[in-house]
Order: C-alpha cells, then structure tokens, then sequence
C-alpha cells in the first residue's frame, strides 16, 4: 500500500494585496517529493531552518531509506530502539485506520513492497507460493507499541513500511510547527498532500486546492477544484506510478492487497480524503485504493469526520464519480 503522489496542484487565488499582510513561503524537496509551504502575517518570516528541521526528525525516525533511522533498526530486528513521540502517533493512527478499513490499510506490507519493487529492499520474481510465504510476515495484529516505547514484531522478518501516513503525519507536524509561531493563516503542502488553517486573508477567500484528472496521462489537467478551511486533504491513484514487467509488459500498480499480498488492479483510479488532519487522509485514501467501492462506501457511512471523492471505472469502463454530500459542498462550481 505505498503511497504515491497522485499530483494535487494548489492554486493560490491572488487578489488586491493588503499592506497589512505579507506572504510567505517555502518550498525544496523532501521526503523525496516536493513541498511548498504558504505563510501570511502581518510582516516577513522565515522558518527554512524549522521546517528543514522537521523533515530531518522525522526522516531519522520513519524513512526506510535511511539505515540508520528507527524503523530502518527495528526492521532489522533491534528491539531495543524507544521509538519517539512521532513513531507513536504514526503508529496509533496506523492501527485506527487499520481496524476502520478492515484491515486494507496495513503498514506491515513492507516485505511485500520490497518484494513487488515498490520499497528499498531486493525485489524478487513472485508467484502465488511466493507470495503465500511472504504472507506470513503481514498483518498489524503481529505488531505490537509496548509502554516503555519499544516495537514488538511477532516474527523479525516483519517490515514496517509507514511510507502511506508518514507523509501526511509530516504535514501535521509542519502545520504545528507553524501553530506555535502564531500563524492563523497558511496551508502547507507537501507531495500534493495538504493541510489548510484560516484563509487565504491576500484575497480574502478560502484555500482553493486542485485535483488532478487521473486519465490525463501526459501533463495536468484538473479533474476539479475543492474549498477547504482548517481541513486537510490527500489522495491517491494507481494511473501514474506503476511498474511493467520487461519481458512481459503486465502492469503492476503500486497499491498491494495486505490480504491477498498481491498488487490490485482496482477499478478504483484515483480516491482524494477530506478530514481534520493529514495523517489519516493519507492512511483512509491509501485505504481506499485497495478497498472495493462498496466497502468504502460502507465505512464512509460510519465515519461522520471523513468526505470522500473516488474517481472508477464502472462494469462497461465508463469513467465514474462518487462523492460524499461533505465533499460536493467544498466543490468550486465552474
């Protein structure tokens, strides 16, 4: 269940600008994507060296890319390592998000990713007894935040792989961050994923944020355009980042089935998650990706905090829409 980045364009509506108010921003590459971090009060800022200082915080702590880091540790088989405040959170929100879906959303797929070339581990050439086996070292409820801090895994072969949530934790972190220095007003995005606080006081309107078109396969075209206020928003999609097969050219996408151990090839193309924090949006549309649409549609009815919108494929290939009432009320009408 890899999170990739489906390619949210955030569209900042610029009016007459106040003396009052002054904009400003960030932006640079991390987590190995980009952000872009928009800022307003009433004189100058620069937080460069803050912001700079929670991604490197958070990389030592969750980054599989970084063998050094915590979770690289406890995937190895430390279970000595006191995971941080941070660790915790991603991983109190993993189990949420976990038990909501059903299990869908499960950060133990780690050898699976590493095994179909979505991860940093070998990649190897599967089948279903392959497959089966590795099945053995999935599944949240073989994982286990003891009290003093320390990971327990029921097997050491078991990997975490927070790469679906930590993204969107990151922005929640970043938007602390900018809580503590008294911001009212900005909206941080990072990877297309954001998280929006007041408005956008320059031109007096809420943040505007844009939702790529999944079946534009070369440039960007908008699919729609949605309103948010003290909201965060995340998506997902499989028409963009996969993988194919050199000798056979199949298609793997990056979303794996944690039940199956599989890569699904949903009809589900791309899913976008409202709510109150980044973190679970990121983990529910990841979620949403391996999940049938029934059974999103199902949860979304017990989950009065989340808005949804799923772009599908329906039985004749006809491209589809669902959305919540929630998320049809942030739309910008054309």
């Amino acid at each position: 269940m890899k999170q990739f980045v489906v390619g949210i364009a955030i569209l900042f509506l610029v009016g007459c600008t106040p003396k009052s108010w002054v904009k400003n921003q960030a932006a640079g590459a991390a987590l190995g994507t980009s952000y872009s971090i928009l800022y307003i009060s009433d004189g100058e800022l620069d937080y460069q060296k803050e912001i700079d200082s929670v991604f490197q915080v958070l990389n030592q702590s969750m980054s599989t890319y970084i063998p050094s880091s915590d979770i690289s540790r406890i995937n190895e088989g430390d279970s000595t390592i006191i995971v941080d405040e941070m660790f915790q959170e991603v991983f109190k929100t993993s189990s949420a998000v976990h038990k909501a879906s059903d299990g869908y959303f499960d950060p133990t797929v780690g050898v699976l990713a590493n095994a179909w070339g979505f991860g940093p581990g070998e990649q190897m050439d599967l089948d279903s007894l392959k497959v089966d086996s590795l099945l053995a070292y999935v599944g949240w409820e073989k994982v286990q935040l003891n009290k003093d801090g320390t990971i327990s895994k029921m097997h050491p072969s078991i990997r975490f792989d927070f790469n679906a949530v930590a993204k969107g934790y990151a922005i929640d972190r970043l938007g602390a961050l900018l809580d503590t220095k008294g911001i009212e007003n900005y909206l941080v995005e990072v990877g297309g994923e954001v998280l929006t606080k007041g408005i956008n006081v320059i031109s007096g309107k809420k943040w505007s944020v844009g939702i790529d078109d999944p079946q534009v396969e070369v440039g960007r075209q908008l699919k729609l355009i949605v309103s948010l206020e003290n909201r965060a928003m995340a998506s997902s999609g499989n028409y963009r980042k996969f993988r194919v097969d050199p000798i056979t050219g199949e298609k793997y996408v990056h979303t794996i089935n944690p039940k199956t151990g599989f890569t699904k090839n949903s009809s589900v193309l791309a899913a976008s998650v409202v709510t109150n924090n980044c973190a679970a949006a990121d983990a529910y549309a990841t979620a949403f990706m391996a999940m049938d649409l029934v059974d999103t549609k199902k949860l979304l009815e017990t989950e009065d905090d989340l808005e949804a919108y799923v772009i599908y494929l329906d039985d004749n290939g006809e491209t589809k829409e669902f959305m919540t009432k929630g998320f049809e009320e942030l739309v910008v009408k054309p």
